[in-house]
């Protein structure tokens, strides 16, 4: 299921909500926060645990009394900050610039201290380099998962992907849920994003909502896209960098595979 989001508004824009009856329950809330300088934002967790990741702007955030500041210019030229807190837990957020924030969130009892992840506790992975004539290539951006956070029912990161490159690909799927949210370097920006076995034109602020089956996508020339990936860890299930990928393409990853090259 994709979901364009229209008429977004200054403060909490509501993406997705667990329970809701999108299209099928991902089992997680996602948001995007809109902020003007001198703005302040509080919520409160509740049986949540809640992670903001900031896209571009200057803010203060955390808990009350305990503010950190983060700054970023852009989510295509630096890499993330984020605020990672656990249930029952209110959360401060003063604007000191233009602020853009996606939030994240799923039910979990469990108690652990908030942290805060800056842009040096992002792992990269450049993937996809010297594989067909670099026609997949981007950077995978992990914040966190079950390696270093196995307390959190959730797992947080970017993916950049460049013009007219394919991304998630091949094809791959997994039992648990996952939420795509597409930031382009221009308003304009689009691409194709294929989950559930249906096929949506992909725009900037929209999410895709991946339940079932083969999941992959492409971006149009032209058009730099960095997009959020979160996925739920299912009960007994969490994921871990498990993919697996979709047997009919699976020959494109053999070594001395050959395919059609430009001469």
């Amino acid at each position: 299921m994709y979901l364009e989001q229209n008429l977004l508004k200054n403060g909490w824009n509501t993406c997705l909500s667990a329970g809701a009856g999108q299209g099928g329950d991902a089992g997680m809330d996602v948001a995007l926060l809109l902020m003007e300088p001198g703005d302040t934002y509080e919520f409160d967790t509740d049986k949540n645990e809640a992670a903001l990741l900031l896209f571009a702007g200057e803010a203060a955030w955390g808990l009350p009394g305990a503010l950190q500041t983060v700054r970023r210019q852009s989510e295509f030229t630096e890499e993330a900050s984020c605020l990672h807190v656990p249930c029952a837990s209110h959360v401060v957020v003063q604007a000191k610039s233009h602020c853009e924030i996606y939030v994240q969130m799923v039910a979990n009892p469990r108690a652990f201290a908030p942290v805060f992840y800056g842009p040096s506790n992002v792992q990269i992975q450049r993937a996809g380099q010297a594989d067909l004539a670099g026609t997949m290539r981007r950077d995978i951006k992990t914040v966190f998962d079950f390696d270093n956070a196995p307390y959190s029912n959730m797992v947080l990161g970017e993916v950049l992907s460049y013009p007219g490159r394919w991304s998630s690909y091949p094809p791959h799927h997994h039992p648990q849920p996952e939420v795509y949210f597409y930031r382009f370097d221009k308003p304009q920006g689009f691409g194709v994003g294929f989950a559930n076995g249906e096929v949506h034109q992909i725009g900037h602020n929209g999410l895709l909502l991946i339940q079932n089956g083969c999941h992959e996508q492409v971006t149009a020339p032209g058009y730099g896209l960095c997009y959020v990936w979160g996925i739920r860890h299912l009960p007994g299930d969490p994921w871990k960098k498990t993919r697996i990928d979709d047997l009919e393409h699976v020959w494109m990853l053999q070594p001395g595979a050959t395919f059609l090259e430009e001469k």
